[in-house]
């Protein structure tokens, strides 16, 4: 009989090898050493697990959880009594029908459901009374009782079948599952248990409410009526037992439920027995006149009863655990194993007295390798219900030490939410075992603080927290609240310095912020002890006043905005209500502690730049109102005079622009105190200007200045400029003056460098500001000229910076042009702004040049890039982002259209030599280049080649192509190549357009007179070959008559029969199989043995970007594969027996093998399918007298083709299964001697010398009589070209395809009547 099953609903009911990895030792498990998948970040070592369990005599028996899906026999060896084995074949059932995945289609299918079932399903009555009406049925009738119940978990499978009464009687449950099995004849592998609707989620929840109710009802008599409990859960047993996924997962569910009602009564038993021992020893102390005997008899009864109905308990949850976990625990459905150790802990955490022992924790320890995620995530929940409590952690001492390295291990899991719940595991562990968790131990968990998950590190930061900071609070009231806080900042800075993890606390703040939030928000006592005067004394240096400062704006930052820092991730992306409310509180909060506080700690440390940044980010996180609702305007005029005081002591870029930016927060015209601040403002610029107009004027008198005067002049230029970048300071009229100098240092080269690069800034942010005037009003023609004139004559002054002798200057003048080139694009007449036309500015062909060539000399220079041996790591990083900056700019002008797109071949030709520093910015400009145009973007990809051969041949000459730098550019070209393989119709006509100029370009430059070599450019045909297979076909034809067509024009009689490696390398590539088939004689070098095959090649075609250098397997110098026709073989024999192995095989085993093949197997039935049984050759090297490495290259061009165009001839891939089916037939029938009286010699090719001799017909003529033949494999591949023909393809012609289709046909067999033909088969 043959079982019918959905092979979406079958696996392996207990394969443990692919799933858990089990540890060694005392907790060895009982299967075998599995392999270990990536389970976490790191990898651990499978091991050898022996057979040590305590429940081995039975939990193992048969081999019952080992196996497959598709196994021939289910069970092997012995068997467990209370399960009958499946004895049954398994074959694919037909084919699933579309069904909606809302489980509307399962319900449709369940019209006629179980009165149970369908008032789970619909969910409008109690489930007590649900149970109640049940159990009235069965009291009446326990068979129809039970039955009910039967039918209710097998229509909860999604199971058509129904159990009867005469099935209930005459069956054994082996039998029954059987039938069921068989009838399982479902449409999709849905059930209800997978189905995440909200009808069948609540179905779910009342499934397993069902079996707790139905126990809960029971438990007083009817469960001890050994009928009820103990056949339900053989049923369940024997269905957890099935290769039916829906069956096993369905009785899994329900048998842990089962076993959970189970122990909660066994724990009732347990705590009544208890409280009757505690009575009848209180009874029997009594003395002899007060002793009560029948209230002792009474009791003693009662006790044996309790007794024997914790037996009873016992017995069936010993059972359900032998029967199911056991063998569950290790199933190949994640979900199920999952189901096992979730109730697992909950039976430890409700009776541990029995279960929180070590022979059953041990499969917690097990499973806590298991390769899926939800599997790992139940073990640590249940894990931390156990050590969440003093007492039972007590109790898991030997557990903890075999499994804490596993534990810790797991805190670099590579799914971050394991990795959370491993981290609060140890944090439970080390509340309630401290001393189990040693130094190495926590040291592993520290760094997670710094981790880029919020959850992972805050997690990690709250068992950093219980380890660390967690303080005696005792002893803190004793202290005061400053004192506990010095603590708590004290053991902070410690860690964060000592430990030398990470230079920013922002990240630290953010991981503590949930365990720690009231500590670091204590602003009052961070700001006093920051302003204390002993810190020295007490040994707090620099480095901790900056670690303290950093600690003080971070947690200020966490406060008032409650993100995370950047680069950390997932935050909040909506915040309730009640955040809103908690965040403006403390805004409020630290507004009153900082205002009076922050000038003085300006105060104190204006002298330290990196103090003084981070402290000028305060303000920033106000509420500014307050200092005019507080009345708090004294504290502004000393933030004011302290932040001019930092803007005339300090010249360090990072200090002047907090200060900038500090002053433009403060200057908000809605705050009532703007006008005091905007005072403040204006008389800093005033000096500021004053200052810089007397030192303009020295500079144009004089041609010299000496250094204090150089610094002097500089020093109050950046001031300018970096405030001009945030403050308008037209009214000051900088440009004039600023033009002038600049003009100066261009003509004379006099003005030090130190003074341009801030004169440039400042003209910069002079033109910007113009224009944002400009934008918000209705512009006159003559600002708009003024503007213009402005734009012009600063871009021609950077033009010439860009050939000055410093390379800052050079990198400055780049910097600015770029902005100010994209600034002016044609971009800006977008958004209703077509008035300011007449700013649109655009770039001279020498300035493009010109930026170009500085690209080439800052960017793409690898002595620039190197830097010295002497710099550090740190300083080559920065240098490496400053060059990244400067390609980003570049990169902008050409995706903007500032630049014509032909510039971007400077960029595009260090698309693979840099790929490694700037790979991910040159590939978005390719892409972004792509979309603006592709024919365009496409003759920059060949300029780019072009460039690159012609520089190669001019320092190299003809032998550079035998150099690596040659096979650096065909790398190139076949990565260019890979940016055509999505949308191949869109980007066909600028690939064609592509492969004519790239053929032009080779045959451009003649052979010198006398010369061999041929064309000078001739080597571009290789480059040129690396985008041939993203071609259609049509196109291929077309540019191979293209090419003919110049070489016809461009050659010389003598020339063109010259054989030219490039042009033969070229000529191949655009080559259809058909022509390389014909051209076959031509080709006269062997192909290797062995080669990539087609799935392997279509990877290498996709991949190739990433594999460099060593993917150039083709190269022209390398010796041109031959097509080898079979004729060729007939008289060679076999020789050594290494050869025989290799050649080995039957021509059916290469049919099967054709991708061809497979598909068209793939539309044959599955009784087809199985009737096809291959039959093995009668005698070795059958089928060797075929060269199969041709037909493989042939087929791989067939499948590149196929990939790449939609649009090809449907006849096409026909042809080539025809060809190859055809070449199969003839070679099966040519490897057979031929009979003298048959007349027909084998001299001749596959299609014959006589065209009207078809392939069949003459495989038929040259058979020998008495030959032992492989018929099956002929007629397979006969078949096969008789499906192609009746699908109306064109594989072959009428002739041949009518002969093969008769041929095929069982009705007109045109070999019946041949000697040694066998019987006809099932074919």
């Amino acid at each position: 009989m043959l079982l019918r099953k959905s092979s979406r609903v079958l696996d392996s009911p207990g394969s443990s090898s692919s799933s858990l990895v089990q540890p060694q030792g005392m907790w060895a498990s009982p299967s075998s050493s599995v392999a270990q998948g990536d389970a976490e970040m790191g990898s651990l070592p499978a091991s050898g697990v022996p057979d040590v369990l305590d429940l081995s005599s039975s939990e193992d028996g048969g081999g019952s959880d080992s196996g497959s899906d598709f196994e021939d026999t289910l069970w092997k060896g012995g068997k467990r009594g209370t399960r009958t084995p499946l004895s049954c074949t398994l074959t694919a059932k037909r084919p699933r029908k579309d069904a909606s995945r809302d489980g509307g289609s399962l319900a449709e299918r369940n019209q006629e459901p179980s009165n149970l079932f369908e008032v789970v399903r619909l969910a409008k009555s109690a489930m007590e009374s649900v149970v109640d009406d049940w159990l009235e049925s069965y009291k009446q009738n326990k068979e129809a009782g039970f039955l009910e119940l039967v039918n209710f978990f097998i229509r909860s499978c999604g199971c058509k079948g129904v159990v009867t009464p005469e099935m209930f009687r005459k069956q054994q449950n082996s039998e029954i599952i059987q039938q069921l099995t068989e009838q399982f004849d479902e449409d999709s592998a849905e059930y209800p248990l997978v189905l995440t609707t909200q009808p069948w989620r609540k179905f779910q929840v009342g499934f397993c409410e069902l079996v707790t109710v139905l126990v809960r009802r029971c438990q007083y008599s009817i469960i001890y009526d050994e009928y009820l409990m103990d056949t339900l859960i053989s049923l369940l047993t024997g269905l957890s037992d099935s290769q039916v996924r829906a069956f096993r997962h369905t009785s899994t569910l329900a048998a842990m439920k089962l076993m959970t009602a189970l122990v909660r009564v066994a724990l009732g038993v347990s705590l009544h027995k208890d409280n009757n021992q505690r009575q009848y020893e209180a009874e029997r102390n009594k003395g002899p006149s007060r002793r009560a005997t029948d209230k002792l008899e009474a009791l003693l009864e009662k006790r044996r009863e309790l007794q024997e109905q914790q037996e009873e308990i016992e017995n069936m949850m010993n059972a359900i655990f032998k029967g199911v976990f056991v063998h569950r625990y290790r199933d190949v459905v994640p979900e199920i194993r999952a189901i096992c150790i979730e109730e697992m802990g909950n039976w430890m955490q409700s009776y541990s007295a029995s279960f929180l022992t070590d022979s059953y924790l041990k499969y917690i320890g097990w499973t806590l390798h298991d390769k899926q995620r939800e599997v790992r995530l139940k073990c640590l929940k249940a894990l931390q219900g156990l050590y969440r409590s003093r007492e039972m952690a007590a109790r898991m001492e030997l557990f903890t030490s075999r499994f804490k390295g596993r534990m810790v291990s797991m805190v670099l899991d590579k799914e971050s939410d394991v990795g959370v719940e491993a981290i609060k595991l140890l944090t439970l562990i080390l509340q309630n075992m401290e001393e189990m968790l040693t130094d190495e131990d926590c040291e592993a968990i520290y760094p997670v603080v710094y981790a880029s998950n919020r959850a992972l590190a805050a997690a990690a930061g709250e068992f950093l927290y219980r380890k660390q900071f967690d303080l005696d609070w005792e002893a803190v009231k004793e202290k005061g609240r400053r004192g506990g806080s010095r603590d708590f900042f004290r053991l902070l800075l410690a860690f964060f310095i000592e430990s030398e993890l990470h230079e920013h606390a922002a990240y630290l703040v953010d991981s503590l912020w949930d365990c720690a939030a009231p500590l670091l928000k204590d602003w009052d006592g961070l700001t006093h002890l920051l302003l204390e005067e002993s810190l020295e004394e007490a040994g707090w240096g620099d480095q901790q006043e900056n670690a303290l400062i950093e600690i003080l704006v971070s947690s200020m930052r966490q406060a008032t905005e409650g993100k995370p820092p950047v680069g950390r991730g997932p935050g909040k992306k909506v915040l309730s209500a009640r955040e809103r409310k908690a965040l403006e509180d403390d805004r409020e909060k630290l507004t009153q502690y900082l205002i009076p506080l922050l000038p003085q700690l300006l105060a104190k440390f204006s002298a330290d730049a990196e103090k003084v940044v981070l402290l000028l980010a305060a303000p920033c996180y106000f509420n500014l109102s307050l200092y005019s609702s507080g009345r708090l305007e004294k504290y502004l005029e000393q933030l004011l005079a302290q932040l001019r005081e930092v803007v005339e002591k300090h010249t360090c870029q990072e200090v002047l622009e907090a200060a900038s930016q500090a002053l433009y927060v403060l200057c908000n015209p809605e705050f009532t105190f703007y006008s005091r601040v905007d005072l403040a403002r204006s008389c800093l610029v005033d000096a500021l200007t004053d200052k810089f107009q007397q030192e303009v004027a020295e500079l144009l008198q004089v041609s010299y200045l000496d250094e204090d005067e150089v610094y002097s002049m500089a020093a109050t230029l950046k001031r300018i400029s970096v405030l001009h970048n945030a403050h308008d300071l037209t009214p000051w009229q900088l440009y004039e003056p600023c033009s002038l100098l600049l003009q100066r240092a261009v003509d004379t080269g006099e003005v030090p460098k130190q003074v341009v690069i801030p004169i440039m800034t400042c003209v910069h942010f002079s033109i910007l500001w113009d224009l944002a005037h400009v934008s918000d009003t209705v512009p006159a023609q003559k600002e708009l000229l003024a503007l213009k004139r402005k734009v012009a004559s600063f871009c021609s002054l950077c033009q010439s910076c860009l050939n000055d002798m410093d390379s800052s200057v050079r990198e400055q003048a780049f910097v600015l042009l770029s902005d100010l080139l994209l600034v002016f694009s044609p971009q800006l007449t977008r958004g209703e702004r077509e008035a300011l036309e007449l700013l649109v500015y655009r770039p001279e062909v020498a300035l493009q040049s010109q930026l170009a060539g500085f690209l080439m000399d800052h960017v793409f220079n690898h002595a620039e890039l190197v830097g010295s041996d002497e710099e550090d790591s740190e300083g080559k990083i920065e240098r490496l982002h400053q060059r990244r900056n400067l390609l980003a700019g570049f990169c902008k002008l050409i995706i903007y259209n500032v630049l014509e797109l032909s510039a971007a071949s400077d960029v595009f030709k260090h698309y693979a030599k840099f790929y490694k520093d700037y790979g991910d910015i040159i590939k978005e400009t390719l892409s972004r280049a792509r979309q603006i145009d592709r024919d365009e973007w496409a003759r920059t990809l060949l300029l780019s080649l072009q460039q690159l051969l012609t520089e190669l041949l001019l320092q190299q000459g003809p032998d550079a192509v035998y150099s690596k730098a040659f096979l650096e550019i065909r790398d190139l070209a076949r990565r260019f190549s890979m940016f055509f393989s999505l949308h191949q119709l869109h980007n066909r006509q600028a690939l064609v357009a592509l492969h004519k100029a790239g053929i032009k370009f080779a045959f451009q430059e003649p052979a010198p007179s006398g010369s061999e070599l041929g064309p000078l450019n001739l080597p571009f045909l290789e480059v040129l070959s690396e985008f041939s297979p993203r071609l259609l076909r049509p196109d291929k034809k077309l540019l191979l008559s293209y090419l003919e067509q110049t070489c016809q024009a461009r050659l010389s009689p003598q020339q063109r029969g010259k054989a030219w490696n490039p042009l033969l390398t070229y000529r191949r590539s655009l080559r259809s199989l058909d022509d390389m088939g014909s051209d076959a004689s031509r080709i006269a070098a062997p192909r290797p043995r062995r080669r990539p095959s087609a799935a392997a090649k279509r990877r290498r075609l996709d991949d190739s970007s990433q594999r460099g250098d060593s993917s150039l397997q083709l190269s022209s110098r390398l010796e041109t594969p031959t097509l080898t026709s079979t004729v060729l073989k007939r008289g060679h024999q076999p020789g050594s027996p290494a050869q025989l192995q290799e050649e080995e095989g039957s021509e059916l085993d290469f049919v099967q093998s054709q991708p061809w093949f497979s598909s068209q197997r793939s539309r044959e039935s599955p009784s087809q399918q199985q009737l096809r049984v291959p039959r093995s050759a009668s005698r070795p090297g059958l089928g060797s007298r075929m060269d199969r490495l041709s037909l493989m290259e042939e087929e791989e061009e067939m499948v590149i083709q196929e990939e790449s165009s939609d649009e090809e001839d449907p006849q096409g891939l026909d042809r080539v299964r025809g060809a190859l089916a055809g070449r199969a037939i003839g070679d099966v029938l040519r490897a057979y001697e031929p009979r003298p009286d048959w007349g027909r010699p084998l001299s001749h090719s596959l299609a014959g010398d006589d065209p009207n001799v078809s392939c069949v017909q003459w495989g038929v003529w040259g058979l020998a009589p008495h030959s032992p033949f492989p018929w099956g494999s002929l007629y397979l591949a006969v078949r096969t070209l008789a499906a192609l023909l009746a699908a109306g393809g064109a594989g072959l012609g009428g002739t041949e395809g009518t002969k093969a289709l008769a041929f095929a046909s069982p009705a007109a067999d045109p070999l019946a009547q041949l000697p040694g033909r066998p019987a006809p088969g099932p074919l």
